[in-house]
């Protein structure tokens, strides 16, 4: 069998293994995304402008190419060492994302406009390093549901890590088990939710959210904790154990100028 194929093969089979154990009562929406969240760390000064063009002017246009979108592209605003960018892109298959470098290559459009960044030169960087996740959307969210891009926007996005896989299977169950529709009731808007096929920190999961500024988003969590379905749901005896989520990080993010959501 061939790397590439191989390498597909793989990650598919960790896709579906992860999500076995959900609860029988996820609703069926529709075929389901996977996304590659990409993280670029870098130094305050020329290469945050770089990367951003980079980013507007070849990389988000040669996705939309492929038929991939929409593009979500992030300044991390409060969380672990900044500056970094975080850049959301949806594809249709494991396959088509984890070979994504691959296929940009044979862009001739992409290479003309990403060369300043994707040739620079190590004396002078388009940025430190960049973390790549790869993950599934879930089952009962299946797409990506972009926020009003012309509305001034902030994000939160939260990783929950568990102690186990079956720490991890049980609270990926309790999203489907009704914490989709308190976050709907509550007034959230839900932009992903994803389980980590590869990546640090596993066993994980990450989603995401969208408000119009913080006091909402404080609000909006105020209504949640208060929620008389969250109360009964959390301390229910499948999905009180603390075993379920032992680590969070949550990270306020806001968008670059080229986001598409």
């Amino acid at each position: 069998m061939e790397r590439r194929q191989f390498l597909a093969a793989s990650l598919a089979a960790s896709a579906v293994a992860a999500t076995q154990g959900a609860s029988a009562q996820t609703p069926a929406a529709g075929k389901r995304e996977f996304y590659l969240m990409r993280r670029y760390n870098l130094q305050n000064g020329p290469q945050t402008q770089q990367t951003e063009s980079f980013l507007s002017d070849a990389l988000i246009p040669a996705v939309g190419r492929m038929g991939m979108g929409p593009v979500g592209a992030f300044r991390l605003e409060f969380g672990n060492e900044t500056p970094a960018f975080y850049v959301l892109i949806p594809g249709p298959s494991v396959e088509a994302l984890a070979e994504l470098n691959l296929r940009l290559v044979d862009d001739a459009a992409f290479m003309k406009a990403a060369d300043p960044f994707w040739n620079a030169t190590a004396a002078a960087p388009a940025f430190q390093r960049a973390e790549n996740t790869l993950l599934a959307a879930f089952k009962g969210w299946p797409k990506v549901t972009p926020a009003d891009a012309k509305a001034k926007r902030i994000f939160q996005m939260r990783t929950y890590e568990s102690a186990s896989p079956g720490g991890h299977v049980r609270k990926v169950e309790m999203f489907h088990s009704g914490e989709f529709e308190i976050f709907l009731k509550c007034g959230f808007h839900p932009v992903f939710f994803g389980d980590t096929l590869v990546g640090s920190r596993m066993p994980n999961l990450t989603y995401m959210l969208t408000y119009a500024n913080k006091a909402e988003m404080d609000a909006k969590w105020d209504a949640f904790r208060d929620d008389p379905d969250w109360k009964k749901l959390s301390t229910s005896p499948r999905f009180a154990s603390d075993q379920l989520v032992v680590n969070i990080t949550n990270l306020i993010l806001s968008p670059l100028a080229c986001s598409q959501i």
